[in-house]
This record gives C-alpha cells, structure tokens and sequence, in this order.
C-alpha cells in the first residue's frame, strides 16, 4: 500500500509535458499549405512517454475469429456500418440483458431481435454500447484469429468454464477465482473476464520515476512495475499477477511478466505462462495495448492480442467486490445444499 501511495504521491510531479501541436496551413501569399507534423506522445518531466490517465477497453470485436468469419481478417465498411445499427437497436431495447465478452458481436453477427443471457438477472437490462470496428478477432497472431490450444490447455479451460456455469458446487473450491472475488487475473481475458466488468475495462495508469502502476477498476487490483532493470522473483515465489518488469523500447512501454501462481487460470494457462504487454500512445485519445502470450504446457505457439485502449475523463471508483464474495458464496453454496437435500427427499 506504501508503494502504491507513493506513486501515486510522485505522479503530482509528473504532470505531462505539453508539446507542439500540429501546424497550422500557412494561407499568406502563394505559399503552399505547410505539412501537417506527425503526432508525437507527450513526455513526462523524466523524459518517458506519457501513458497517464484512465483509458477505456470497449472493444466488441471478439477475442477469436467467429467460424462464420473464417478466413476474413477485415469486414467490409457497409458490414461495420450494418453492425453497428444492429448493436444500437439492441442497445435500444431495455428488455436485453448484459453481452459479457464476444457476446454482444456475437448476436449482432446472428441479427437477433433480442439478447438473452443465461446468466443475467431477470427484469433489468444491462445492455452497454460498444465499440465495432473492421476487425474480426482481437487475435492478429496466428493469422486465423483462433487460439492455438494443445489438448490438456483446452481441457483446463474448459473446466474453468464449468467452474464459472456451476449450479450445485460442493465448496468454494468448486468456483472460479472471478466468483470468489479473489482476482479477475492478468491479463484480462475470456473467461477470467467474463462477467458485468466484462471484456470492457477501466485501466489507469500511473507514472513515477523507475515505476509504472497500472490499476484495474475491477477488484481494485494495482500493478507495481519496476522500470529499473531488477530480475524477476525467485521462481518459488509466485503470485495471483505474476511478477511484472517493465522496460521501454522507444516510445513503447514493454512489460514482462512471469511466476504465476498455479491457482491461477488464464484462459487455461497457469504457473508456466510467459506474458509480454506492450502500451503504445498512438494517438491523443489511444493506446494500442498488444500483449503475447506464451505456455508450451496450455497452447501449441504463442499467441497475440491487440486491444485499443480510449482514453476517458471519468473516475474509477471502488469496484465493490470483497474477497470471499461472503453474500453470493452462501447464496450459491446454501442453494446447492438445498437442491441436495430436495433430491435426496424424493429418492426416499
């Protein structure tokens, strides 16, 4: 907690560092109009590229490359333009409950009427708008846009998925991390992510000298990355997050990340994962944020995932979600137990 106040105590120093926009068309004369200056990150007074702020993932492009999409990278402008009126009358009905995750661009690929979520609560509709854009998967790497499972990394998957749809657990055990409100996981994606904070997420990030924090609006959970070269973690030590080093190439923040703990479950991967994050600004108002995934033990090859962050002026307030999720853990455990004991009456 000390680290994180004083990083964020230091980024009252690092105010960004104004610089020169782009030129105005000189008219004086016969002059021809001057070319416009490329755009460049503003810089902190440490000199570093200036990635501070909250930025937004609104994404609706789906994580992998919909079947029906197989072998189309790119959809057409009259395809986004169609997508997008779909998605707004959806949008538009209260009676459609919250698209978590692909699920949104999933039923406006399906032209439904109307999005119904097995999970949703009755009688309230959750439905948020969403970005589309010509992409088809958010995966670019491999280029078919699907993820490259080995047999016992989907099997994993799989489990956790069942884990997350689980009607009659026999214990906590028995439900996923994102449930128990423990963590929702690094990175954020599919399964692990795949609940009212969705495949969206608020991100902010914070600059000090030496550091980088990111923090997550969901769960409250802040990354502390060093900028200073240390080596990671002892490899017995190993953490819900994984142990994070950060380094920039040019105006791009790299950021490492190894010794998962094997409680863990990302996208069926545990203890051996091999993250690599990379946060380009490439515009005023977005980050390109790009990250690699690598388990030999959960997927053939690595895979890449490319996610536009928008930047957004609203504040991240407390995500209530507390560790061990008490009032939704007895629900679910006491319902089950229940269930157990009606079954049992009238097997007598």
């Amino acid at each position: 907690m000390r680290a994180i106040l004083a990083a964020v105590v230091a980024v009252e120093l690092l105010a960004p560092v104004p610089t020169e926009g782009q030129a105005s068309a000189s008219h004086a004369g016969s002059r021809a109009p001057a070319t416009p200056k490329a755009w460049t990150p503003p810089r902190t007074p440490d000199g570093q590229p200036d990635l501070q702020g909250v930025w937004l993932n609104n994404d609706a492009t789906p994580l992998e490359r919909p079947r029906e999409l197989a072998g189309r990278s790119e959809l057409t402008d009259a395809e986004v333009t169609e997508f997008r009126r779909r998605a707004a009358a959806l949008l538009a009905d209260n009676a459609n409950d919250f698209a978590a995750g692909d699920a949104l661009f999933l039923a406006v690929l399906s032209n439904v009427a109307r999005y119904k979520s097995r999970n949703s609560t009755a009688g309230t509709s959750e439905m948020i708008e969403r970005d589309f854009d010509s992409r088809t998967s958010l995966i670019e790497d491999p280029p078919d846009g699907r993820i490259p499972w080995t047999t016992a990394g989907k099997r994993r998957y799989d489990a956790d998925v069942a884990a997350g749809q689980a009607t009659a657990p026999a214990g906590p055990e028995d439900l996923t991390n994102v449930i128990r409100c423990l963590t929702y996981g690094v990175p954020r994606l599919g399964v692990n992510n795949a609940t009212a904070a969705g495949s969206l997420g608020y991100y902010l990030i914070l600059q000090a000298p030496g550091y980088v924090v990111l923090m997550y609006e969901a769960i409250h959970e802040a990354r502390i990355i060093p900028l200073d070269g240390r080596p990671h973690l002892p490899e017995s030590i190993r953490r819900w997050s994984g142990d994070s080093r950060g380094r920039w190439e040019g105006p791009t923040l790299v950021v490492e990340t190894t010794n998962f703990s094997p409680e863990g479950n990302v996208m069926g991967s545990g203890e051996h994962l091999h993250l690599v994050e990379r946060f380009t600004r490439v515009g005023a108002d977005r980050i390109d944020y790009v990250m690699t995934l690598a388990d030999p033990m959960t997927w053939a090859k690595p895979w890449t995932v490319r996610i536009h962050l928008k930047q957004r002026q609203e504040t991240i307030y407390e995500y209530a979600c507390h560790e061990g999720n008490a009032a939704v853990m007895q629900g679910v455990l006491s319902g089950a137990r229940a269930a157990e004991k009606a079954t049992a009456a009238i097997k007598r």
